[in-house]
């Protein structure tokens, strides 16, 4: 299955397994780790034996363009509740798609028709952009685009278990959670919720 860079982008915002949220963007480092863990798909080249190294500057336009594309996840999912990560500070629509947008136009690409023997027709982008983090950013946001201009965005939705803050992809027609984890929560919330209720009307409790 192809990895699904802008839902990844999206899922560095989480919930940090105690109550709150946890960003793993936090910090130029985790940036770094986070960009060298997908180097692969983010077009980084580096010197020989040398690793890609984020700065200040890149980990900003990342989280800016992170923050737009939780925005237009909101829209997606639409009328349905948003993360409740950031459900009250989402960028406005239109400005959540220049900002992406931007950002893809960012580095300039061409398509390009590779052919190997024995194989079908593909279609590559090259491009002529030297400097890494402009690369990073701009595969990142087509990665947005393509993913919400495609049929997954249908399939969006945003996790209701208690705590999570997560965007996933439906899987299958009853799949309501992101994970079966949040499933389990979601199902002990809902027999606590019902219990306590019972409980309350109970001739003779007050």
């Amino acid at each position: 299955m192809e990895r699904q860079l802008a839902l990844e982008l999206v899922s560095t915002v989480r919930h940090d397994g105690d109550g709150g949220v946890a960003d793993d963007l936090t910090t130029v480092e985790e940036t770094t780790r986070w960009i060298q863990e997908r180097a692969g798909l983010l077009s980084v080249t580096t010197a020989a034996g040398d690793e890609f190294v984020a700065d200040e500057e890149l980990r900003d336009r990342i989280v800016a363009l992170r923050q737009a594309v939780r925005a237009l996840f909101a829209l997606a999912v639409s009328p349905a509740p948003p993360s409740r990560a950031d459900a009250d500070r989402l960028l406005p629509a239109d400005q959540a798609l220049d900002r992406l947008n931007s950002a893809a136009a960012g580095e300039p690409v061409a398509p390009q028709l590779v052919w190997p023997r024995g194989e079908a027709p593909a279609t590559r982008l090259r491009s002529t952009e030297g400097d890494p983090r402009v690369r990073i950013v701009a595969a990142l946001a087509r990665a947005a685009v393509d993913f919400l201009a495609g049929p997954q965005r249908e399939l969006l939705r945003a996790c209701t278990a208690p705590r999570c803050v997560r965007y996933f992809v439906k899987g299958h027609g009853r799949q309501e959670w992101c994970k079966p984890a949040c499933g389990n929560r979601a199902r002990v919330a809902r027999h606590y919720q019902r219990t306590h209720s019972g409980a309350d009307t109970e001739p003779g409790r007050s």
